[in-house]
């Protein structure tokens, strides 16, 4: 990310998600939200997921992490759940369309810039900012997130959720690691959705490598590049170690079966995973 911009990487899964609501009539998630917030960059938004150079599955997988949080998120607010906390928040709308804003408080957490950002566009877009909301600045490689959030008044001791979508891979393993300690030690419980890249090396077909190798070469181009891939059975492990009880990893064959249209769910051993991990 540019010192004192906003990322461009939230703006192109953004463009995305509104994407997602034209092209596959919100088939995996509706966010009636997307369009709006980018006013008129829809023709924009339509013309990046057109020419995107994975074709539509980047597409389904955004909303795929995006479903499963919000699918997560409902079932855990039954379950007692009374914090809601968007790591990463980007231009993602569930803060400002989620039924449960009255029944929790809410944290979107990002950097300074990206945060500015966002809270022009949804200006001009005349979406409002529920009551409950608090924005949290926070730079995840140099500043404590526990000390952020404290500040601006989350209760560690209260369950709570974390949605943390489309950040992992542009972290430092150092940096995912000591979030996700933090997240499994909180004293109230705590449940969090992420979703991580493998390493390259770990994909046996050239073609998938190649394709990997390309979507990392694009978002290093937006001056964002990825920082930290993840081997699923160590990173499973780790987060064990760390003190989650469950963890449910969704893998890419997993996510084409449940998600992606028919013919195109013999999905490749290749792309994003999504966990969703609780320490309760």
């Amino acid at each position: 990310m540019q010192t004192g911009q906003p990322s461009r990487t939230a703006l192109g899964a953004a463009r995305l998600r509104a994407a997602h609501q034209v092209l596959d009539e919100a088939s995996i998630l509706a966010d009636p939200l997307a369009l709006r917030i980018l006013g008129d960059d829809i023709e924009l938004s339509l013309d990046h997921a057109h020419n995107h150079p994975s074709g539509p599955r980047m597409r389904w997988f955004i909303a795929s992490r995006s479903r499963i949080a919000e699918d997560a998120l409902n079932m855990a607010v039954d379950a007692g759940t009374t914090q809601l906390v968007v790591l990463g928040a980007g231009l993602d709308t569930l803060a400002y369309r989620t039924p449960l804003a009255g029944r929790l408080r809410i944290f979107e957490v990002d950097h300074p810039a990206t945060l500015a950002r966002k809270r022009e566009m949804l200006a001009a877009a005349a979406i409002a900012v529920p009551e409950t909301l608090s924005v949290v600045a926070v730079d995840f490689e140099r500043e404590k997130l526990s000390e952020r959030l404290d500040a601006a008044g989350f209760k560690s001791a209260e369950r709570s959720f974390f949605s943390w979508l489309g950040v992992v891979p542009y972290l430092t393993e150092a940096a995912v690691f000591s979030t996700l300690d933090y997240i499994s030690q909180l004293p109230g419980g705590a449940e969090v959705v992420f979703d991580y890249v493998n390493p390259a090396t770990s994909i046996s077909a050239a073609a998938g490598r190649a394709a990997h190798q390309a979507l990392a070469a694009r978002v290093a181009a937006a001056g964002e590049r990825f920082r930290s891939y993840l081997d699923t059975a160590s990173l499973c492990a780790k987060m064990s170690a760390a003190g989650f009880r469950q963890i449910d990893d969704i893998g890419p064959a997993e996510l084409a079966a449940r998600f992606f249209p028919e013919a195109e769910r013999l999905a490749p051993t290749r792309g994003g995973h999504v966990m969703h991990a609780t320490s309760i």
